[in-house]
């Protein structure tokens, strides 16, 4: 009778070396023994992993972290990943993302305007050397003249200044709204 018992509590017993996770709706007291009427070792929050070590019954022998092995009730261990570890996790990636954009963003809005101003430089360079040079009077003899020189006066450096200013407020709004429209799906938080 004794061989027959000692049978059935092997065949309950099952041994398993997997790893599980605590639920997520709970906090989790471990055992030393199989009932809840034992010492208690240590409490498990939600997404807590522990090892299976073999389950008997409703009670699933588990190893802790910290080596730790004691019993808990079988019900409240998944093989799933609780939702609150992987929306951590993604929220960790998350911010890590936007921690380098950013920089990213700034480094390339400076590259253009950087562009944008030698253009600029160069386009205005153009338009005074075109003005500088003669142009014919219908076949008529031109007087010796004088080198025209034109030097840019005050207000043409502010108004250079000012137009790219203005070109690089306009380029980093146009950034921040295509990238407002791809995040957000086109509604515009600003």
């Amino acid at each position: 009778m004794k061989a027959v018992g000692l049978l059935l509590t092997l065949l309950a017993t099952q041994t398993l070396a997997a790893t599980a996770y605590v639920t997520d709706e709970l906090v989790l007291g471990v055992y030393a023994t199989q009932t809840t009427q034992g010492q208690r070792l240590a409490t498990l929050h939600s997404g807590a992993v522990v090892e299976t070590l073999s389950t008997n019954g409703d009670a699933t022998e588990v190893r802790l972290q910290d080596g730790t092995t004691g019993w808990v009730k079988t019900a409240y261990l998944t093989n799933i990943e609780p939702a609150t570890t992987r929306i951590k996790q993604m929220q960790e990636e998350l911010d890590r993302t936007h921690a380098t954009t950013p920089a990213l963003a700034e480094a390339a809005e400076r590259s253009e305007v950087e562009r944008l101003t030698r253009e600029l430089a160069a386009a205005q360079q153009a338009a005074a050397d075109a003005a500088a040079q003669p142009t014919p009077n219908n076949g008529a003899a031109a007087a010796p003249s004088a080198p025209v020189r034109s030097e840019p006066h005050l207000w043409q450096w502010v108004a250079a200044f000012c137009g790219a200013l203005g070109l690089g407020f306009w380029l980093g709004y146009a950034a921040l709204a295509r990238r407002i429209k791809a995040k957000f799906g086109g509604i515009k938080v600003y």
